[in-house]
């Protein structure tokens, strides 16, 4: 069997960023002048750091295109990591902005579609009461604070392999056996409030759980920011009746989950959970994000809530929330795109696209699989699928992703970033598909030892 050979990756990826920066010039000369003004000529730090090439300057998109300064296109696989999984000019979300701002931006009282969009979550998803927030990361970080204050404990249980957004609480790693910051700035007793245990393991769940001092498992049913881990069968309600017997609330982080089937994994696997997050604008573009909660939980919310100069409530809420424009984004996406049918439709292009990435493998005899959930797809570099988030690291080879990344913008697609895998939007097509794996295939035989 083969495997990638070194030195074809590296004589292609020098080829490759030779080109890319000969056809993104005006985008470099761009990022010049801009950093005089932004720290690596970015408004926005993962504009720089997602990439290992320069960062390109955009005009305009274009269904599922989006354009350059230098008038290259680029057909997107990463679909704004999930963010924009409608395409950039889906005319609902168009008509959803102009309405807002002919009926003004925000109020900081509500509006009736807000009842809409959470009537609505509750059918789709059987979680019953909803709040806005801007963030997934604010999501989670009120979910969080509302399991801290039911339960009277300050852990949080997170997977390896786990992403929950930029907050203090779970941006950290086990390593050689310690709990540890993977980024800079936190604070130092960030660790203390942490548990991070591999995913589908019971045993090691509850070892931890049984301590008693866990106040929420949090963590995405399906691992998708690793590459993509799927649970076992039987392991996330095994996972909730752990949770129940031992006094933790659990928490389901669909921020990218909810964009793999109808009503989210949680409707699609009949999941049960005391919270669920949802984020990415539900793939609208518009930032904004969701949290759910059961009924037990809403209660104690509302017992609880914040009252302006009264006693101490949950720390919850921003001025920006629950906003105008979130709302009726979020309106027009759960009745106009968001649909059974659309869903359908992303699951069968996501099912060509990994059934052709497999049969690239297969004919270049590389002993690989594709990863593959609803319209997500992906390059496990092993023969076995991971099974947690150690497993799945295994097939994040830079070097390997940087350069199939370089090459496929080189011919007109934007590919995954590392930690992902290509997914289809709704705005994607038959044509789309092949185009993605006409370019995947063509690279992979040129670096296949």
């Amino acid at each position: 069997m083969r495997q990638i050979n070194r030195d074809k990756l590296q004589r292609v990826k020098s080829v490759e960023l030779a080109a890319f920066n000969q056809r993104t010039a005006k985008s470099e000369a761009m990022l010049k002048r801009a950093k005089k003004s932004m720290v690596r000529g970015v408004p926005m730090s993962w504009m720089y750091g997602l990439y290992r090439h320069h960062s390109l300057y955009v005009t305009h998109g274009d269904g599922p295109t989006f354009f350059d300064v230098d008038g290259n296109s680029y057909l997107d696989f990463n679909v704004v990591d999930l963010a924009v999984t409608m395409g950039f000019t889906n005319s609902f979300v168009q008509r959803a902005m102009e309405q807002s701002m002919q009926r003004g931006a925000h109020f900081l009282l509500p509006i009736e579609e807000a009842i809409d969009v959470c009537e609505n979550l509750a059918e789709r998803t059987g979680v019953p009461f909803w709040q806005f927030t801007l963030t997934a990361s604010g999501a989670n970080t009120e979910v969080i604070r509302i399991a801290r204050t039911i339960t009277k404990r300050n852990k949080v249980l997170v997977f390896a392999g786990h992403y929950h957004g930029h907050l203090d609480d779970t941006m950290l790693e086990k390593a050689d056996g310690q709990i540890r910051p993977y980024v800079l700035g936190l604070p130092h007793s960030a660790a203390k409030g942490v548990e991070i245990v591999p995913f589908n393991d019971l045993a090691a769940l509850e070892e931890k759980l049984k301590q008693g001092d866990i106040a929420l498992v949090l963590t995405e049913p399906a691992l998708s920011n690793c590459t993509l881990v799927q649970p076992e069968p039987g392991y996330l309600d095994a996972v909730y009746a752990l949770c129940q017997r031992y006094g933790t609330l659990f928490c389901l982080d669909e921020a990218h989950n909810f964009s793999f089937a109808y009503g989210g994994l949680t409707r699609a696997w009949n999941l049960k959970s005391d919270f669920l997050v949802l984020g990415k604008g539900l793939g609208t573009g518009i930032p904004f994000a969701l949290y759910g909660m059961s009924k037990e939980v809403a209660d104690f919310v509302d017992a609880h809530t914040q009252i302006d100069l009264g006693e101490p409530g949950i720390a919850a809420g921003g001025t920006t929330y629950a906003n105008t424009l979130s709302i009726l984004a979020a309106k027009t996406a759960l009745e106009n795109v968001l649909t059974p049918e659309n869903y359908a439709r992303t699951n069968y292009l996501g099912r060509t696209l990994a059934q052709g990435l497999q049969a690239s493998f297969d004919q270049l005899e590389l002993p690989w699989r594709a990863l593959h959930l609803g319209p997500r797809s992906g390059y496990c570099l092993k023969p076995q699928l991971p099974k947690n988030g150690a497993e799945a690291y295994e097939s994040i080879d830079i070097e390997f992703i940087s350069t199939r990344k370089l090459f496929m913008a080189n011919r007109g697609v934007w590919d995954a970033m590392a930690t992902a895998g290509p997914q289809v939007s709704f705005a994607h097509t038959d044509a789309h598909i092949a185009q993605y794996l006409s370019a995947a295939h063509e690279f992979l035989a040129a670096i296949a030892g």
